[in-house]
């Protein structure tokens, strides 16, 4: 099997696995930290986390242009450009480390009124840990981009395997022994610091790469800034989305809202995470399209082919999470985090109409128009979280919610009018085909998880499987043959078959 291949099945087994991990060992992190100080570790490291996206989105460059210099054969324009980017990795750190010194000596002023002393005291010594992992972490990083430049998938796709598990293993013992956040956030130095090492180690010695600079050439360091800027313009947009909302919650409430938050994030994560999973299985035939100068019909045809696939999964999803998440959410944390469950379901109805348009996303990359969403989108999150900030005093967590999904909702508005006019995308037809079936059916199943809440009336985790058992096999037979076309009939019987092929095996 190829690398590429093997690459793949490592990816979709580390989502898996994370979300296995985190779901695990979420509750075992609240309980054994407190709720308290496990808001404080949310908050520090949403804090220092924003700065991540001063990397500029040097790795996806890496990755373009190792892969360019690999096809032409040049290992001098290759040793070059790497030397090149580490000078600018050293320029970014020394930024960093500057920002993040000027921080610390302030943390005081910024969340003096919302931490007590022994609060602030952690938040310091985590602060500066988490300050040198992020120093180290950016340019690091770089060694996992070469290898994927290189198309050696395998070796970091498991190495960050083996690291989620010994992580996981590592805080089991920390919170065993009564360990706290300061402990959580040094394991997580020491694992970083090992597999960038790790991978240090492959790319020069395996890979035989070098880093030598032959000629400074301002033009490289032109196409290299004018290439990551849009990348890491959506990145800083994906901080403004979740970590800055954490921050916001710190300065102006306390540590158990940030906590609260946190977790309802980190639910809507996974939501996300699940549909990207399933939209990558998709794309690579889908984009042949664009390859092959597609009109705006046919693109609507394969946005709604991949939209209509990617929707049926969402709504199982968010059909039995706004009828059993809330009982979940309590089973999983506790009672204390019952708003979780209002911040998650906010997340997952913003974010499911531009999932099931993630395609379009695509279109727009394969076209050189990724620009357009990066600015619409950090605009309107911005005033997003503007609005968020006002709604704090009144609505607490949900406020800062409620702030950012207007500001999402009204960016991908904005990105559907751009759609229709620039691609000339059939929105109205999109949307018929693909929404209009499925979300009733959705409310239909709704009322039904209603009525099983009402039957089932212990708060327990049998009771609570149950349920969504019978809720799940309704929902997917409901579906097959109600609303799957030939197509959705077709992936689920080969999906199926394969099932029943490798039982046969195991047999």
């Amino acid at each position: 099997m190829s690398q590429l291949k093997i690459g793949a099945l490592l990816s979709y087994g580390t989502i898996f696995l994370t979300n296995v991990i985190g779901i695990v060992l979420t509750p075992f992190i609240v309980r054994g930290l407190g709720d308290s100080e496990y808001g404080l570790y949310t908050l520090i490291g949403a804090f220092i986390g924003t700065m991540a996206v001063l990397d500029l989105g040097l790795n996806n460059t890496i990755v373009r242009y190792v892969a360019k210099y690999r096809a032409e054969e040049d290992k001098v324009g290759e040793a070059n450009f790497l030397a090149t980017t580490m000078y600018i990795y050293g320029v970014i750190t020394f930024i960093l480390l500057a920002i993040g010194i000027g921080i610390y000596f302030n943390l005081e002023k910024i969340f003096g009124d919302a931490l007590s002393l022994v609060e602030l005291y952690k938040a310091k010594v985590m602060f500066m840990i988490l300050l040198f992992n992020i120093a180290v972490t950016i340019p690091g990083n770089a060694f996992e981009a070469i290898c994927n430049g290189y198309e050696h998938f395998v070796y970091p796709k498991k190495m960050r395997m083996i690291r989620y598990l010994i992580r996981s293993a590592a805080v089991v013992g920390l919170l065993y022994l009564k360990g706290g956040a300061i402990g959580l956030v040094v394991i997580d130095t020491i694992m970083n610091l090992t597999i960038i090492g790790s991978n240090g180690y492959y790319v020069i010695k395996k890979l035989n790469v070098h880093f030598k600079l032959s000629s400074f050439n301002k033009k490289l360091i032109k196409e290299i800034f004018t290439y990551s800027f849009w990348i890491f313009l959506m990145g800083l947009v994906y901080q403004f989305q979740w970590r800055t909302g954490q921050f916001i919650l710190g300065i102006k409430t306390d540590t158990v809202t940030v906590a609260i938050f946190a977790i309802g994030v980190l639910l809507g994560t996974y939501y996300a995470t699940f549909a990207t999973t399933i939209t990558n299985l998709l794309i690579p035939k889908a984009m042949k399209l664009v390859v092959a100068n597609a009109s705006g019909l046919e693109i609507t045809e394969m946005a709604t082919k991949i939209g209509r696939v990617i929707l049926i999964l969402l709504y199982l999803l968010l059909g039995g999470f706004v009828v059993f998440g809330k009982e979940f959410v309590v089973l999983w944390v506790g009672e204390t985090y019952v708003n979780s469950w209002v911040i998650a379901v906010l997340i997952m109805v913003t974010l499911t109409n531009s999932l099931t348009l993630s395609f379009m996303t695509s279109i727009l990359k394969a076209k050189n128009l990724y620009k357009f969403k990066s600015v619409i989108y950090i605009l309107f999150v911005a005033l997003g979280l503007g609005l968020g900030y006002f709604l704090i005093d009144r609505f607490q967590e949900i406020g800062m919610m409620l702030g950012l999904c207007v500001g999402v909702l009204t960016s991908q508005i904005v990105l559907n009018v751009y759609f229709v006019k620039v691609l000339d995308f059939k929105i109205w037809k999109f949307y018929k085909d693909t929404f209009l079936k499925g979300s009733l059916f959705l409310m239909v199943f709704v009322l039904l998880g209603f009525y099983l809440n009402i039957f089932f009336q212990n708060y327990n985790w049998p009771t609570f499987i149950l349920k969504a058992a019978i809720f799940s096999i309704l929902y997917v037979f409901a579906n097959y043959f109600f609303v799957f076309n030939n197509y959705e009939k077709q992936l689920t019987n080969k999906a199926l078959n394969k099932i029943i092929a490798l039982k046969n095996i195991i047999k």
